[in-house]
């Protein structure tokens, strides 16, 4: 448990930067989602309430997790992992179907998104085997082991259908198995191969919607109106704020729903709309800030297994944060996959709220036995 000394090693400058994201992401919602009627006056949207919401939930996981020792955690990962893959399955019977996706579980009037939680599952879970494993991932048996535990959630992910989450498993897999001594050789063996597996994916496993964004991306204009409406409007989003922005809640992509779900897949084009060429680079020199010290917190991490579940964790995260920003530059095809701290949904802000929870955690026992 938490021992009062530890406080004083407790990494504020990444807690902070954490924080400051998290506002920075309620302030953009708060602006997107505000309602003015014509007769005057105007509120926020109901997405703030539920991302404040959210936020205290958050806080109470990053304390939680922070507290106690994340070698107990690791402990009981395969529990953990468990009941994550439990509660996938639950989603696909019973959970609660919108936009044409199962993802939710309806839990009074907050909506439970269990696979946000994957990549601190799966994180904690490879971890644990690699940190316990003198070998680390050279041994391809291991390897394979530890595909399995990735491949799992990953398919039952993939069938809600969310594959964009989906595909943010495999950077926590990546991360920990290179920490753990992956041999890039191997690693660049097994991306030659995955290109005609890719292949036959675009031609017979991807559904129509799925190998129309590909082709989208490509060419936008191709469908202006249509399939490439999202990703012409995002660059539109982007570029018109100029050096400064336009200013907070003065934005008209986003304001006027030109964008769709500005609040949500495309904040970061709202928040270059809004705050300009300057606003985009405070964010972007907040979250290469963190991602750093976490990488940080790694290298002196007192263990293999602390070292591991850092680098998994971040590996995600960072992963998370390159194709957002680059799907709203037009830059990466569209995808669900949100801006970690700063989208709306309560479940991806818990989730990463913890896992940074664990890497404060990391960092902070390192001078403990």
């Amino acid at each position: 448990m938490f021992e009062r000394r530890l406080f004083f090693h407790v990494d504020w400058l990444l807690l902070g930067a954490v924080l400051m994201l998290t506002g920075i992401g309620i302030a953009m919602i708060y602006s997107t989602t505000y309602v003015t009627p014509p007769s005057g006056g105007g509120h926020a949207g109901p997405q703030v309430w539920t991302q404040m919401y959210a936020l205290t939930i958050g806080v109470v996981a990053l304390l939680i997790c922070l507290m106690i020792d994340y070698r107990v955690f690791a402990e009981h990962s395969l529990m953990l992992f468990g009941g994550l893959v439990l509660l996938l399955v639950f989603v696909l019977v019973k959970g609660s179907t919108q936009m044409g996706a199962q993802r939710w579980i309806p839990i009074g009037h907050f909506n439970l998104q269990p696979s946000e939680f994957g990549r601190v599952g799966i994180a904690l879970l490879l971890a644990m085997f690699f940190g316990e494993n003198r070998r680390g991932a050279r041994n391809t048996s291991d390897l394979v082991i530890g595909g399995i535990f990735t491949l799992v959630p990953l398919l039952l992910i993939a069938k809600q259908p969310d594959l964009g989450t989906a595909i943010t498993l495999v950077p926590v897999f990546l991360g920990v198995a290179y920490l753990a001594g992956l041999r890039l050789r191997l690693l660049g063996i097994v991306a030659l191969a995955c290109l005609p597996l890719g292949l036959f994916a675009y031609k017979f496993a991807l559904k129509d919607y799925q190998r129309q964004r590909i082709e989208t991306f490509l060419d936008p204009e191709k469908d202006p109106r249509g399939a490439g409406y999202q990703t012409i409007q995002a660059r539109v989003t982007v570029g018109s704020g100029g050096l400064t922005g336009k200013g907070f809640r003065q934005g008209t992509q986003g304001q006027y729903k030109f964008l769709p779900v500005a609040h949500n897949d495309f904040i970061f084009s709202v928040l270059g709309e809004e705050q300009g060429f300057i606003g985009v680079l405070v964010a972007l020199g907040l979250y290469l800030f963190v991602i750093l010290r976490s990488l940080e917190a790694a290298r002196l991490a007192k263990d293999r297994l602390g070292a591991y579940l850092v680098g998994g964790i971040i590996s995600g995260f960072a992963f998370q944060v390159i194709y957002n920003v680059t799907m709203s530059a037009g830059l990466a095809p569209v995808k669900g996959i949100t801006l970690p701290l700063m989208s709306y949904g309560g479940s991806s802000l818990i989730a990463t709220l913890a896992g940074f929870g664990l890497i404060l955690n990391v960092r902070m026992r390192r001078f403990t036995n």
